[in-house]
């Protein structure tokens, strides 16, 4: 008898402690601050993959009072029976209910492997084969175009004359150099004109396009070089897991009945 005695004022004893150092992270003006709030923002930071270091903890705990404080002001004030209050809070509830709809979706519609391989050879073909690494000069007139290539053609530097003479922002400052690109990058009359290059040769005559006359000079080529599949997996990822959602939101929207 004794010992179930002793074994019920020890639970009694562990209730009586537990609301104010579990359940609670602080009273605030005789007000319980429940412990949830803290493990709800601890939550979201570890989800940005922050560590929860003691430092974090205590920042945690401070953020959490603070927030009682101004709310019981604001509620002290009436303001959370106003009506822009009322509305603030329904537009709230309604984008954490949607978001909630969206995260369940992809939950149970996750993207397959097979689905992003799939992708990820799609890209590939499309971006595979021959890459470029070409320097142009564009300006406006085609005579000034024939005059840069007569220069280049007694000694001219190309890089020196893109610099001073090219009119395209991006690459004149750094000598005509377009970097590694495949063809297809370019507008059609550029990308016929540069393909007919070996490697060193400058365009005999001047290339028009929408934006003025090119002088292009191929410096090289390679087999286009792809990332592979595990470093681009994330962005595979994040592009499909958009593309369900979008055709999930179009699907909703057919089947509604909008009078």
């Amino acid at each position: 008898m004794k010992k179930h005695l002793l074994s019920a004022l020890a639970v009694a004893a562990l209730c009586i402690a537990l609301p104010a150092s579990a359940q609670n992270i602080a009273i605030v003006n005789g007000k319980p601050v429940p412990k949830a709030r803290a493990d709800v923002l601890a939550a979201q930071l570890a989800k940005a993959g922050r560590p929860m270091t003691p430092e974090i903890t205590g920042q945690i705990k401070d953020e959490v009072i603070s927030r009682e404080i101004f709310m019981q002001e604001a509620q002290k004030r009436g303001l959370e029976a106003t009506d822009d209050f009322k509305a603030q809070m329904e537009l709230a509830r309604q984008t954490l209910l949607i978001r909630e709809l969206f995260t369940e979706y992809q939950k149970a519609n996750p993207v397959t492997d097979a689905e992003i391989k799939a992708e990820y050879d799609k890209f590939a073909a499309s971006n595979g084969g021959k890459e470029y690494r070409a320097r142009h000069i564009l300006v406006e007139k085609e005579d000034d175009a024939k005059a840069i290539i007569a220069s280049l053609k007694k000694g001219g530097k190309f890089d020196e004359i893109a610099k001073k003479q090219s009119k395209d922002p991006g690459s004149g400052a750094n000598g005509g150099d377009l970097d590694w690109a495949n063809s297809g990058s370019y507008v059609p009359e550029f990308s016929a004109a540069l393909v007919k290059l070996k490697k060193g040769q400058v365009t005999d005559v001047p290339v028009k396009t929408q934006f003025g006359y090119h002088v292009i000079r191929l410096d090289d080529t390679r087999e286009a070089q792809l990332p592979k599949l595990d470093d681009v997996k994330p962005q595979i990822v994040q592009q499909l897991s958009q593309v369900k959602i979008t055709k999930f939101q179009d699907e909703l929207r057919s089947k509604a009945k909008i009078e």
